[in-house]
């Protein structure tokens, strides 16, 4: 058996059926092939993990795809991230809260990602793409020039191939162009991590009959929550699926929390038992059944190349994979997506693509390690009540400043208005660098006297001002103009935040190294107070 086609994707999950759709979207006459290895329709509550999503993915499937209906009808609707300091804590209403009260304007939501690949599978088939599934790729040739590429695989016991155009891999961790081509890249980040799905959804809310606590939240929906539960060197999640599932997994620094403590379902409720004793009694209730349970060894990784002007592409995980922690999964698929689906038109449109493939790259690497700066060597700040909900603001406000705006108003393609933006996103870089520096210190300064977890505050990001307004912002329409204007508001914001932050931080350590900071935030006007005293605890 063979055939042509214009794109050939090796994968048929969240990245390969998300870039297909988007394909098509785009040109309808365009022949896109989706090659996946399992049968669909896959099982619900599937092993997967990228369940939870954030602004970018979120408005990637909603606006781009046009998926909202779906999304609205048949996943989750998120209640935010909320994080919970609670290591070893029985009472989790005594424990600092960090969270939202109310939903912020920009919707994402808990994804099954059985449900949602089984009706990926079926938009993917409705407009036109061949999507073959029950496949195995055998082997992968690439051509020179301008001749076709070749798909080797099996079906149902016979051999075919596929002649096609383009070759985007979108097989996940097998990275089967990765491995052909040489591109893997270690990064030093270790951390490992653990899953596992029960039947039933687990409500944070039946912890605690404190009704002022219950009613801290409207809807009182914690349950909606990704919720996280930290602890020095790691974090634990829940997360809701619609099909009536939660999804629970253990995510360590390497060396504070080895795998081994931790690789089957029996160790991992142990590990539970010792450091989230009150998660641990929940999960042990008999509707709780298991479902099924994986792990992951250095589970984060990067890559040499994804985009090519040899026609050929890396999306999703078959090329770099972050750090679950704020759950930028997806949205490194809809950016990824985002500039093979650019490439792929301007190769259709007969013009020269090589030298955006190059530029697309550079910017897709530059946003995978100023993300991974995040989680580098953070965590063991995770169990810190002082300086971990700093550290969530000034993240959030990092990635709604500078990379959301650019996504919402779909310029991450836009190489002119990037190339005039350049300064202003190495500043953002630079900031970002000395206060991720600054907490690591502030977070080990602390460790000889660690602050406590059990004063009961309630941090409510709902009712920070101009945080609130960065989130409703994402979805105004802007012209260039606009938009630099609006990344240059969100800039200062930045450098008020930062300044307020190395303050405070001296206030605890009046010793303290600036990490680059103060040349940056040299007469730096000062801006109206950032946060509330009680987001830095007893540093004031």
């Amino acid at each position: 058996m063979s055939a042509r086609t214009d794109v050939a994707i090796l994968g048929g999950g969240l990245a390969g059926l998300t870039l297909a759709l988007q394909l098509k979207r785009q040109d309808r006459q365009l022949a896109v092939s989706v090659i996946e290895r399992r049968a669909h329709p896959v099982r619900e509550a599937a092993f997967k993990v990228g369940e939870s999503t954030v602004e970018i993915g979120a408005h990637y499937f909603a606006e781009v795809l046009g998926l909202r209906g779906h999304l609205e009808r048949e996943q989750i609707r998120k209640f935010g991230f909320r994080f919970f300091f609670s290591e070893g804590q029985q009472h989790i209403d005594q424990c600092t809260e960090l969270g939202v009260s109310q939903l912020l304007p920009t919707p994402s939501w808990q994804i099954d990602r059985g449900r949602f690949e089984n009706f990926l599978g079926q938009q993917a088939r409705a407009l036109g793409v061949d999507f073959i599934d029950g496949a195995s790729v055998r082997g992968v040739d690439l051509a020179g020039g301008q001749d076709d590429h070749a798909v080797r695989y099996q079906r149902s016991g016979e051999a075919a191939q596929l002649s096609a155009r383009w070759v985007v891999d979108a097989s996940g961790r097998a990275g089967l162009l990765k491995r052909k081509l040489g591109l893997a890249q270690a990064n030093d980040h270790n951390a490992n991590a653990v899953w596992w799905r029960v039947d039933g959804l687990v409500d944070p809310n039946d912890w605690s009959d404190d009704p002022a606590w219950l009613a801290r939240c409207t809807p009182p929906e914690r349950w909606r929550s990704t919720n996280h539960m930290c602890g020095p060197g790691y974090w634990f999640w829940l997360i809701p699926l619609s099909s009536g599932a939660h999804s629970l997994g253990i995510v360590c620094d390497a060396d504070i929390h080895p795998l081994d403590t931790m690789n089957t379902h029996d160790k991992a409720m142990a590990w539970l038992r010792e450091h989230q004793p009150r998660v641990a009694t929940a999960l042990e209730r008999r509707e709780h059944t298991l479902r099924d349970f994986l792990f992951l060894k250095h589970f984060s990784y990067g890559c040499k190349q994804v985009f090519s002007g040899d026609r050929w592409a890396l999306t999703g995980e078959a090329g770099v994979f972050l750090d679950p922690f704020y759950s930028p999964g997806s949205d490194f698929i809809a950016i990824s997506n985002t500039y093979v689906a650019e490439l792929i038109a301007r190769d259709r449109a007969g013009g020269n693509f090589a030298p955006y493939a190059s530029i697309f790259d550079q910017l897709y690497q530059s946003f995978y390690e100023n993300t991974l700066t995040l989680y580098q060597g953070q965590y063991p700040l995770f169990g810190d009540a002082q300086v971990m909900p700093v550290k969530v603001i000034w993240d959030y406000t990092y990635y709604w400043a500078l990379l959301a705006p650019l996504f919402f108003a779909g310029r991450l393609t836009d190489v002119s208005l990037l190339g005039r933006l350049r300064p202003l996103l190495l500043r953002g870089r630079a900031l970002n660098l000395g206060l991720q520096a600054l907490l690591a210190d502030w977070g080990r300064r602390n460790r000889a006297a660690p602050p406590g977890l059990t004063d009961g505050r309630m941090l409510d990001q709902r009712v920070i001002g101009w945080f609130h307004e960065m989130n409703r912002a994402l979805n105004d329409p802007l012209d260039s103009d606009a938009l630099n204007a609006r990344l240059q508001a969100n800039v200062a914001r930045m450098e008020w935040l930062a300044g307020e932050i190395l303050t405070r931080a001296r206030l605890r350590h009046p010793d303290i190294d600036d990490h680059g900071l103060q040349p940056l935030l040299a007469g730096l006007a000062a801006g109206e107070q950032s946060l509330d005293p009680a987001w830095y605890a007893d540093a004031a």
